[in-house]
């Protein structure tokens, strides 16, 4: 018989979790062992449409504008109810609002099994949200890690060993590759860059100091001092642009420097980029270094999170340490001199997210951390039962 398996998704914008949970939403959907069912926080987002074509039925949302007060015990009671009704088996979150919330309705509900999940290091939750963040990792069977890093600041901070999972972010191969008929000019226009420049690539969003956007333009700097022939790309939106516009044009770079917004063509801007770069102070596994080496593009990124999990270095790219912009450029100049051992950079870049990263590899960890997880519920119950009648027959 197939489990019932609930995903709770945070929203449906383009955020690294987002785009992971509506990935295995499709996966499991083409699978076909478990009955898939996807709920979420907020209905919004270009990614919906995604989840919409895989036809999987009524997809409630459960509104938040906090964690406290009367909506959020309505909300917590409606999603408990969804859950029963449902007979789901398995909630699986993704962040941290669906770890509070999910978490907490799923027992309530007396789901089977809860997986919560765990997909940065530090720097961006507060202590209050890392003791709420805590309370409901107790309540979750399994917490699944995207790094080995962020396995290790789980334990330090507390979180039992055992219940801990690494399972890498994965990538759909599929996604960074350029469409039939790819043309790099027409691509140029489209996102308005000039042609005749080489460009160093970040694909990074703009809400949070902890993408370091300053450490890349200063970068920038010394790249454009040294490389004539070189321009800027820097993909995401948030509300840091226009202070990092204003900082690009302090630095000199305001005929290099090209701010894209939103991307939802990714995979033509990684096709007419040259070296592609990570400057976050801190992460957990990186979407973006994933998808620059799927793309064949060299990698130059800070040593955070589990980026040496993901780059081999001197091999598929480069590790420099946080906030050192005068490394950084020296290994962007670097590649961009030795054009030859950047393309080889990049082929080994995507050899290795074939062999350790693809889509179908997370898959099957997935699956059978589902399969132990039931199992053992199922065995638990077993002996929770033995030891009843034995206390039964004993009286």
């Amino acid at each position: 018989m197939k489990r019932n398996v609930l995903l709770l998704i945070g929203s449906f914008e383009q955020g690294g979790s987002e785009r992971q949970a509506v990935q295995l939403a499709r996966l499991l959907c083409e699978s076909g062992r478990y009955n898939l069912r996807v709920a979420c926080l907020d209905g919004r987002g270009v990614l919906r449409a995604e989840i919409e074509r895989l036809g999987l039925g009524e997809m409630p949302e459960f509104k938040l504008n906090s964690f406290y007060g009367l909506n959020m015990l309505k909300q917590l009671h409606r999603a408990a109810r969804f859950m029963r009704k449902n007979r789901i088996d398995v909630v699986q979150t993704f962040d941290f609002y669906t770890n509070v919330f999910g978490m907490m309705a799923a027992t309530m509900a007396r789901v089977r099994v809860r997986i919560a999940a765990k997909r940065e290091t530090e720097g961006v939750r507060t202590p209050t949200q890392k003791w709420v963040e805590r309370r409901a990792f107790n309540l979750a069977h399994a917490i699944v890690a995207n790094a080995q890093a962020v396995c290790d600041r789980l334990i330090a901070e507390g979180v039992r060993p055992e219940k801990i999972v690494t399972i890498h972010n994965w990538l759909d191969l599929e996604r960074v590759a350029p469409p039939v008929g790819f043309e790099r000019e027409e691509t140029l226009r489209a996102f308005n860059l000039p042609d005749g420049l080489r460009f160093v690539t970040i694909v990074a969003n703009m809400r949070n100091e902890v993408k370091d956007h300053r450490t890349f333009l200063r970068a920038a700097r010394r790249v454009a001092e040294a490389v004539s022939d070189v321009g800027f790309a820097l993909a995401g939106e948030g509300e840091l642009m226009e202070a990092l516009k204003r900082e690009a044009a302090e630095l000199g770079l305001r005929e290099r420097a090209f701010f894209l917004g939103r991307c939802e063509r990714v995979a033509e801007l990684l096709a007419i980029s040259d070296v592609c770069v990570l400057s976050s102070k801190a992460e957990g596994f990186s979407n973006s270094i994933l998808e620059y080496m799927a793309a064949g593009k060299p990698v130059v990124a800070t040593d955070v999170g589990g980026a040496r999990e993901a780059i081999v270095e001197g091999e598929t790219g480069y590790l420099v340490a946080p906030g050192d912009d005068a490394t950084m450029a020296a290994r962007i100049i670097a590649l961009l001199r030795e054009p030859e051992r950047a393309r080889r950079m990049g082929e080994r870049g995507r050899t290795r997210v074939r062999e350790n990263f693809s889509a179908q590899v997370q898959l099957r960890k997935v699956e059978a951390l589902y399969r132990d997880l039931l199992a053992s519920n199922f065995r638990q119950k077993a002996t929770q039962r033995a030891v009843r009648d034995d206390v039964r027959d004993f009286k």
